[in-house]
């Protein structure tokens, strides 16, 4: 038998081969994107870069006046400083949900949500009682 067919006839066919196709080394980048795909992560890992990216998306003026606090359901939820601040996001949600599409798809965010501060609350401190509480206070 010849070196030739001796050699080849060690060699399993079917199995890895060293310095064979599909052996060549791959970035860093392009084996976690494969990683978090296979694991089903992508959609996540967009959902916090969004989260992460508000002050790019809405600008910085506005992302010093709101922040966003979660996401449930496809919904962004944004809470804002004032209801001044609130109503202008909203006026602007068209553009944002446009930006959020075109540089997130992964995140799958269908709308936008924007908060406005809550109302305070009469029910706590050293001079509450109970009962209906200031109803007359304001008429």
């Amino acid at each position: 038998m010849s070196r030739l067919k001796l050699r080849q006839s060690r060699i399993p066919t079917g199995e890895s081969v060293p310095y064979g196709l599909g052996r060549d080394p791959r970035g860093i980048s392009s084996v976690l994107d494969a990683l978090t795909g296979d694991l089903g992560w992508n959609g996540a890992l967009a959902k916090s870069d969004l989260m992460l990216a508000w002050k790019e998306i809405a600008g910085v003026d506005t992302a010093e006046h709101s922040h966003p606090t979660g996401i449930t359901d496809s919904v962004l939820t944004v809470q804002c400083d004032s209801t001044a601040w609130a109503t202008q996001l909203r006026h602007m949600r068209t553009m944002i949900m446009t930006r959020i599409v075109q540089e997130f798809p992964e995140a799958g965010i269908e709308s936008v949500r924007f908060l406005a501060p809550d109302a305070p609350s009469w029910k706590r401190g050293s001079r509450s009682i109970p009962g209906r509480g200031p109803r007359d206070t304001y008429g």
